[in-house]
């Protein structure tokens, strides 16, 4: 049986698209289209069932899926790896995609000394969903996921904890009652301005529902698509907003801003590091998540 039939049947059944796979395998979607019909004549079996959106593997694919995958994931990391004696793992540019603030702030300092390596590094600022869905397809090597990706396409591990905070300038935190924060909740906060990154206030929304058991009624005052955007207005005293504490750490420790609270549960948030079902022992792939894995804990 060729071994790029197997192949392509993997990104198939992997992707759930026959135009994912294309783009995964590098090939054009006819010819993916041709390879599973001559893989199924092969075996005298079919493997697809063509849907109106993408397919859907039958039992037979399944099966071959389990007992072929480990084995062709494995033939394709000795092919990334090549010859011994290699002295980095990068034999090509790396597409990273995650959120903005993260990415700018952490990420790209954790990886810096990969560079040196060999590392050629590609990034890409979204948003999550965004994000994942250009990785089956192989747009993106890796994705940092706000929430634990689902898909069967797509492994992925825990990174680390974002703890949230909610915070104000000195000069808007003095005007907040702490005792009556701490017994009636977001009462004390009505009278001050909401800085949120979406319409929605979802983080805000996460830590009202958390800390305070409730939704918060105000409308944002200010609105910034980006949580540095948030910090900044933030400082300089236009309201109060909730914030990932790696991200205003500087400010709080300066004295820039102030926590309003410090519940004894703060909310927090799991990132995930995001991958292609089968890539996770690829060399670049593994260096570039043990790195992040072993700087994540200090975030």
């Amino acid at each position: 049986m060729d071994l790029s039939l197997l192949k392509t049947f993997l990104a198939v059944h992997r992707s759930g698209s026959l135009t994912a796979a294309a783009r995964q395998v590098g090939r054009s979607q006819s010819t993916v289209t041709a390879q599973i019909r001559t893989l199924e004549e092969q075996m005298g079996q079919q493997l697809f069932l063509r849907m109106p959106r993408g397919v859907v593997p039958t039992s037979v694919a399944d099966e071959l899926a389990a007992e072929a995958g480990p084995h062709v994931d494995a033939l394709a990391t000795i092919a990334e790896r090549g010859v011994a004696g290699r002295t980095t793992p990068f034999t090509k540019p790396m597409h990273l995609a995650g959120p903005a603030e993260l990415m700018s702030t952490r990420v790209l300092a954790a990886l810096a000394p990969l560079v040196h390596d060999g590392l050629r590094l590609r990034v890409t600022l979204g948003l999550t969903d965004e994000l994942l869905a250009g990785l089956p397809d192989g747009r993106f090597d890796l994705v940092i996921s706000t929430h634990r990706p689902r898909g069967k396409a797509i492994a992925s591990v825990p990174l680390t904890d974002e703890e949230f905070v909610l915070v104000a300038a000195p000069r808007l935190a003095a005007l907040v009652d702490g005792g009556q924060l701490m017994r009636e909740g977001p009462v004390a906060l009505r009278e001050l301005p909401l800085i949120s990154y979406a319409e929605d206030r979802p983080i805000i929304r996460r830590y009202w529902r958390t800390v305070f058991g409730t939704r918060p009624t105000s409308s944002p005052a200010v609105v910034v698509p980006d949580l540095r955007g948030v910090l900044t207005a933030t400082v300089a005293g236009a309201g109060l907003t909730v914030l990932p504490r790696y991200l205003c750490a500087k400010e709080l420790a300066s004295g820039a801003l102030v926590p309003l609270l410090e519940p004894e549960i703060p909310p927090i948030n799991t990132l995930y590091l995001a991958y292609r079902v089968g890539t996770e022992n690829a060399p670049s792939i593994a260096a570039i998540r043990a790195r992040l894995l072993m700087q994540a804990p200090s975030w």
